[in-house]
């Protein structure tokens, strides 16, 4: 079931888009060679819980025998998601690092995340973390109404293997609410042939909220998921990129949500 959020109710949800932002800030103005996955975390951590807010990651999803133990996911190189925050991974000159969090505030949640470089990258690098930027803002332009799930994961598969890289396949975007994981889901990519009759796509209406995540890699888009049950990670050990908003569904443009 798709839930339509109320317009008092995305506010709340801007409200705590704005909490997410301004983690995303703190942790940007840290990243460094020398600084530890956990440093990030803690600062994400502080500043959510400094505006009102609950870290959503920590302990999610509830009842699992494996919940996450942080309030962020830090991913470097290529490592694509929910890499778990430690005291012994440092950032490298040179390494490209994906930062995940999401906030809870008044029973509503915004999810966002963003890659960058730390200190000097190379060209290649630079080249692919603006590819995974395009390709967001590709995804966001496209979800208006007379628009479908399907349209906006076309939209992003075509600019990306337009630009030579490949669509990641297992993870997708997802609707966000009152939970951090609601329908619809929204693909980066759409299968074409007889597969495409068994995928469902969703008329966008006004109310709904979701994340769109485009990643992207430069390599093969196949990965794999590391013993501590969590980070995932290429399988070919491509360089890869993600980046991430929340954003609400209206009868004009689409309001980005994890925007300051």
């Amino acid at each position: 079931m798709i839930h339509l959020k109320t317009a008092e109710e995305i506010l709340i949800m801007r409200a705590a888009g704005r909490i997410v932002a301004a983690a995303h800030a703190e942790a940007r103005a840290i990243v460094k060679p020398g600084i530890t996955t956990a440093q990030i975390d803690e600062v994400v951590e502080r500043t959510i819980r400094k505006h009102g807010a609950i870290p959503t990651f920590i302990g999610y999803p509830p009842n699992s025998p494996h919940p996450f133990p942080a309030a962020t996911t830090v991913s470097i190189n290529h490592e694509l998601v929910h890499g778990i925050p430690s005291p012994h991974r440092v950032l490298q000159e040179g390494d490209i690092v994906s930062i995940d969090c999401a906030a809870t505030y008044k029973g509503f949640v915004a999810d966002g995340g963003f890659t960058m470089g730390v200190g000097k990258i190379s060209p290649e690098a630079q080249r692919l973390i603006e590819i995974g930027e395009e390709a967001l803002r590709i995804g966001i332009q496209h979800a208006v109404l007379g628009n479908e799930t399907r349209d906006i994961a076309i939209a992003i598969q075509t600019y990306v293997e337009r630009q030579g890289c490949s669509v990641i396949r297992e993870y997708t975007g997802h609707g966000v609410g009152r939970s951090m994981h609601e329908e619809p889901q929204v693909p980066n990519w759409w299968p074409r042939g007889r597969k495409q009759r068994a995928w469902r796509s969703y008329p966008l209406q006004v109310g709904m909220t979701f994340a769109l995540e485009p990643m992207i890699s430069l390599g093969s888009p196949k990965t794999r998921v590391l013993d501590d049950h969590w980070t995932v990670v290429m399988a070919d050990g491509a360089l890869c990129t993600w980046t991430e908003h929340t954003i609400a569904v209206t009868d004009g443009e689409p309001l980005i949500l994890t925007l300051p």
